[in-house]
Order: structure tokens, then C-alpha cells, then sequence
């Protein structure tokens, strides 16, 4: 790594895994879904990997926050669901607008 390489590093560590809420709200807003399923979608669509533990505590600061509830689901076996709520839903549309806004003045 390169000493310029480190400025960029914490950037991408503060944009992905410092603020996984946005990612997870983003991904709720198209279906609800169990943490699990939040943590390998996460990897696949945003491409950037997240601890075991780190879905299930924001979830639950988001839940307790009003911005996520839970629902359970009886499947191929018993697993909460999470949905967005519209306190979430305005969370994340005013997160997007803000980083919409902070590109077109870097650019």
C-alpha cells in the first residue's frame, strides 16, 4: 500500500462499513428480509464485505429507532423479517439526497 493509498482506504471504510444503515435500508426497500440474506446481498450488490455480527447490531438500532420493524416468517423455517417503515424510507431518500449533494460539489 501506498502512503496515498491510506486516505482512500478510510474514505471507503466510512462510505460502506461506517454507514451499513443506508445500504440496509436500500436493500429493504425492495423486499423485506432476514439478516442473513441482508449480509450476502450486501456483499454481492454493493461489493464490500460487513462482520457476521454487524447487520443484526444495526438492525437492531434501526428497529429500535423506528426506521426498520420485524415480521416473522414461517418458511423453510421460522426467521424474522425486516421491512422498511416510512421513517426509514425518508431516512434513506434524505441520506441519498445528501451524498447526491456532497458528489455535485466535489465535482
Amino acid at each position: 500500500m501506498t502512503h496515498g493509498d491510506k486516505p482512500l482506504k478510510r474514505l471507503k471504510k466510512k462510505t460502506t462499513t461506517e454507514n451499513l444503515w443506508i445500504y440496509i435500508l436500500r436493500l429493504l426497500k425492495e423486499k423485506p428480509m432476514y439478516a442473513y440474506e441482508l449480509n450476502k446481498n450486501i456483499q454481492e450488490r454493493f461489493d464490500f464485505e460487513i462482520g457476521t455480527v454487524s447487520a443484526y447490531v444495526i438492525l437492531y438500532k434501526l428497529l429500535k429507532e423506528g426506521y426498520v420493524d420485524t415480521e416473522w416468517r414461517q418458511e423453510e423455517r421460522q426467521r424474522k423479517y425486516y421491512t422498511i417503515t416510512r421513517e426509514g424510507l425518508t431516512l434513506l431518500e434524505n441520506g441519498i439526497t445528501y451524498i447526491n449533494e456532497m458528489i455535485e460539489k466535489l465535482e
